[in-house]
């Protein structure tokens, strides 16, 4: 993402916070209104004394702030640039609902008012304020953002990758549209794999130009128009793209559209994919890399006795390092290093990369025990802690065998758009790789992972996981 889209981001999440701060604090505070008159005056004397009491004021601190982490956990301030208004309303139902009945049952229902009834009147009165209150400055943002991009006052430096019919067709879809989109089509990239069809003046390079156009035009996303849209085609086009990571879209035909499920965020569509977006929803995606960051600080608090063990066997065990580093590509590809316990005698690969076949020589005797139950893979907690890795995720490979499984894969590359974690779908249910042929059929399970991302599925990963541990059916 370009610090122009990424400046963008940020005011408009600034814009969405400082208002939804100020109304929860009204809204708060015409609550606590009604909740004095539904208390009655034998509990206070006045209005002043009431909302000057401890409790009130702690209240009108604390419930604000609980707003806000409601609607960070409810994905509200992800991707606030192109948020559409359809967006906003239901995220702001949802969140002000169950933000509501936790608030009333915390709060509200300790009250003793003077009549049952009073409790009914007091949660309206929380919910519509609330609502409205967050929800008018919320609109009024959005649709200034949105009425920008739409009469074409603003928009986002876009490329498209292409420049045969299906390119051309794009182009002028989205140029005739009286609502724009916020594309600001800058030019074609010839992929190579089609006869050019459009202005040869607006072909800005090719395929090995790619990475400088990006950054010489500061593009802020991409449109993909394959001239044919099977997987194959679809997969070589993500390959040279998931490094950029720029939000990417697919230009679908008519069959494209039929076939597959595709989502609607805005009624001014053009019949273009998010291709690279994550199917995980914001708010679970805000909830599992908080529980990655606790739940990794307390494994390794906890385990610390357990890891002093490790180190002392693995010492004992044969002569090298307690850890083994080596340089692995996470996310939109980027390298980062990854930590294990050592299971291989040191120099195990001088003559290069090979993986790991049942019954290595290379293992040490206290390797095999530790990758039975997985016990080298512990010290990766340290690389959740430090955001380079989530608990569930593709697992991380090494560039070397990368680019062969992408070589004979490319749809592998769909697993950059998301952090590699210490287990995975594959894992458990395909386990370790002795050859490339398993490692490509092992990526079946991940590219299903993606597709079906969520809470849900990660906590039956880990549960699996735990079976695999506990029962040594590790490799």
């Amino acid at each position: 993402m370009t610090c122009r889209m990424r400046s963008d981001e940020a005011r408009q999440r600034t814009k969405y916070v400082v208002s939804d701060f100020v109304a929860a604090n009204v809204a708060w505070l015409i609550v606590n209104l009604a909740r004095y008159h539904a208390l009655g005056r034998h509990s206070f004397d006045t209005l002043g004394s009431y909302l000057a009491s401890g409790e009130v004021v702690l209240g009108q601190v604390l419930v604000p702030l609980f707003w806000l982490i409601t609607y960070y956990y409810a994905g509200y301030y992800n991707q606030t640039a192109l948020k559409s208004r359809l967006v906003v309303l239901k995220s702001t139902i949802a969140s002000v609902f169950y933000g509501s009945v936790i608030i009333f049952f915390a709060v509200v229902i300790n009250d003793l008012p003077r009549h049952y009834l009073s409790y009914y009147k007091l949660a309206a009165i929380l919910v519509v304020v609330q609502f409205t209150l967050t929800y008018l400055p919320r609109a009024v943002t959005t649709s200034i953002q949105a009425g920008k991009l739409h009469d074409r006052r603003k928009g986002y430096a876009t490329i498209i990758l292409g420049c045969g019919s299906n390119a051309s067709r794009v182009q002028e879809g989205l140029d005739s549209m009286r609502i724009s989109m916020g594309f600001d089509i800058r030019g074609f990239i010839d992929m190579g794999d089609c006869v050019p069809a459009v202005d040869g003046g607006r072909i800005l390079g090719r395929q090995q130009d790619l990475a400088r156009i990006i950054e010489s035009l500061g593009i802020d996303r991409l449109i993909l128009a394959p001239e044919r849209l099977g997987a194959a085609d679809i997969a070589s086009y993500l390959s040279h793209v998931y490094k950029y990571n720029l939000p990417t879209s697919l230009a679908a035909d008519n069959e494209y559209v039929v076939t597959h499920n595709i989502k609607m965020s805005t009624i001014y569509a053009y019949p273009l994919v998010d291709i690279n977006k994550d199917n995980m929803p914001d708010g679970q995606k805000n909830i599992k890399q908080s529980l990655d960051f606790i739940a990794s600080a307390v494994t390794l608090l906890l385990l610390s006795p357990l890891f002093a063990f490790l180190a002392v066997r693995v010492r004992l065990d044969s002569h090298g390092p307690i850890f083994y580093k080596q340089e692995r590509l996470g996310k939109n590809g980027r390298p980062f290093t990854i930590y294990k316990f050592r299971t291989m005698y040191t120099g195990s690969e001088h003559d290069g990369p090979r993986l790991t076949a049942n019954d290595d020589g290379r293992i040490t005797p206290f390797g095999k025990t530790m990758r039975k139950y997985r016990l080298d893979e512990l010290p990766q907690f340290w690389n959740v802690l430090k955001g380079d890795m989530s608990i569930v995720g593709p697992r991380p490979e090494r560039r070397y065998f990368a680019e062969q499984i992408m070589a004979a894969a490319p749809y592998y590359c769909q697993v950059y758009t998301v952090k590699p974690g210490i287990t995975s779908w594959g894992m458990v249910k395909y386990g370790y790789a002795n050859d490339l042929g398993q490692m490509v059929e092992r990526l079946q399970f991940d590219i299903i992972y993606l597709d079906n991302r969520s809470l849900l599925v990660d906590m039956k990963i880990l549960i699996y996981t735990v079976k695999t541990i506990i029962t040594g059916k590790g490799i």
